[in-house]
């Protein structure tokens, strides 16, 4: 983007992934960046100026960028990174708690993404940028709610790049791979204990697997460089995956038919767990 002063909303910017983000994008003496936590805590870095917002509340979506409205007159990027994540069997995860699961970390983009056009299509111009994962097209057994919302970011990233570019709002999809951040260990394990059990050992695997996958991954600066990059070009990718093996991986799920996919997925997360119970 070609401008003296850019202004930047890094959602979800008190931990994790958004942090990192809001961080080395605050490196950039021309970049004004806002990160939102639902505490509004104090950044440690003095130039991220946080704000409070609850993604699920609307009204906290408009009070935060009315702030930021006011103060800096435009919104130029916007990067959805607020989400959690659950684990657990289809059959045992509570629908309430996957609501939850879809109100934060889908439907709290969808709310964002809403309150941000009518400045960017004022200013005829902007970027949304919003973080998907790997899991958005990797079914991760035993993490189905968390990949099924990932899933649908893919598919409004994709219509919505396609519907707002009239306004020129260029619109991308950055798919992190296993990062090392507190995520692992903030994962809910949602699934009912009499019926998790009915699903061992296989479930303990998946999750084990997750875990260490997550703890053994990349740091979220890398993520954090690839958004870095992606605000430097003229006309940014529809997706970008970071990672080698996970773009490797990207083609090989789009070309491989769905019984070796699932037979791959089943030995990598569920080992040799061929029945659960006679």
């Amino acid at each position: 983007m070609e401008k003296d002063n850019i202004v930047i909303l890094v959602t979800g910017a008190s931990s994790g992934i958004g942090q990192a983000i809001a961080e080395k994008l605050a490196s950039n003496p021309k970049y004004i960046v806002y990160g939102t936590s639902r505490k509004a805590s104090d950044s440690s870095n003095r130039k991220i100026h946080m704000l409070k917002m609850d993604v699920t509340d609307e009204n906290s979506i408009s009070n935060a960028l009315e702030q930021l409205i006011t103060k800096e007159k435009c919104i130029d990027v916007l990067i959805n990174s607020a989400g959690f994540g659950i684990s657990g069997a289809i059959e045992s995860v509570p629908v309430d708690v996957a609501k939850k699961q879809f109100d934060v970390n889908f439907f709290g983009t969808v709310r964002v993404i809403q309150k941000v056009l009518p400045y960017m299509r004022a200013q005829k111009k902007g970027i949304i940028i919003n973080i998907g994962s790997v899991a958005g097209y990797i079914p991760i057994p035993f993490q189905s709610m968390y990949s099924s919302a990932k899933y649908a970011l893919e598919s409004l990233s994709e219509s919505l790049r396609m519907e707002l570019a009239p306004f020129n709002i260029h619109v991308c999809l950055v798919e992190p791979g296993d990062t090392r951040t507190n995520f692992t260990k903030s994962r809910m394990k949602a699934g009912r204990e009499e019926i998790e059990a009915l699903y061992n050992p296989a479930s303990k695997n998946a999750i084990q697997v997750m875990e260490n996958d997550e703890e053994n991954g990349y740091s979220p600066e890398k993520v954090a460089f690839a958004v870095f990059k992606l605000l430097k070009k003229k006309t940014p990718p529809m997706r970008t995956t970071v990672g080698l093996e996970y773009k490797a991986i990207y083609v090989l799920m789009k070309i491989l038919p769905t019984r070796l996919k699932q037979s791959f997925l089943k030995k990598k997360y569920t080992g040799n767990c061929k029945k659960i119970r006679e």
